[in-house]
């Protein structure tokens, strides 16, 4: 058994596995909770509890299901191309949106850590909760996080908006798709994306562009933000 589990083929076909048991629960019961990738997570936290499995062993293949998470992110920009010219004429919208998302995002995560008296390492480490994970992990070692925080942190969020999305969008009467988009791809990253795709195809392109600029707007600003943060109420 060990020498079947320590294989790379073990983690890459486990992952696949447990994806597609989520998909399919999905698509059978159509409730939005039970996001397929938050059951493949319990899938494999499972059997890797119950088989007794090292997280090492399981890595050897899983680090190759992150990897190509890159190249899927990537793929984001063909929707967006398809909707150039829809991107050109709300373009300011579309900036002030995303910028606005992303004060937002580092702001309200500040505030709350000051409210419930969070200590300044792990307010740092949740800090980056709405960007990717690469950008989030570099954002968190810089202000001085905690990269093993920011992580979950990271893929609670995606999986939390691609949950609620819809219902935030019906709730609040957002109709407009690049609206949606924007909001989703800027507070949710690649894992809300993957909602705003089921949503439409201009949804999706929108959120894709989201997910790169919200990064880079969350590198330039963050650490300004916490400097002031810092001054007003220090952590």
């Amino acid at each position: 058994m060990k020498e079947i589990t320590s294989t790379a083929l073990f983690g890459v076909m486990i992952s696949l596995i447990a994806y597609e048991i989520g998909l399919m629960i999905q698509r059978k019961t159509k409730k939005s909770f039970l996001n397929p990738l938050l059951l493949a997570i319990a899938i494999v936290i499972f059997v890797l509890q119950a088989g007794n499995i090292p997280l090492e062993d399981y890595n050897k293949g899983g680090q190759w299901i992150a990897f190509l998470m890159a190249p899927a992110t990537v793929a984001l920009a063909v929707p967006l191309y398809k909707n150039f010219e829809l991107l050109k004429k709300h373009k300011w919208p579309i900036a002030i949106g995303i910028f606005t998302g992303c004060v937002t995002s580092v702001t309200s995560i500040l505030l709350l850590s000051r409210a419930f008296g969070l200590d300044k390492e792990l307010a740092m480490s949740l800090l980056p909760k709405s960007i990717t994970i690469p950008i989030g992990i570099e954002i968190s070692k810089q202000l001085g996080g905690m990269p093993e925080i920011t992580v979950p942190a990271i893929v609670v969020t995606g999986i939390t908006g691609a949950i609620i999305a819809p219902m935030i969008c019906k709730v609040l009467n957002i109709n407009g798709s690049v609206a949606r988009g924007i909001a989703i791809g800027t507070s949710s990253h690649i894992l809300g994306t993957t909602k705003a795709m089921e949503m439409g195809e201009i949804e999706g392109g929108m959120s894709g562009l989201a997910i790169g600029v919200s990064g880079f707007v969350t590198v330039v600003i963050a650490p300004v933000l916490v400097a002031i943060s810092q001054y007003l109420f220090p952590l």
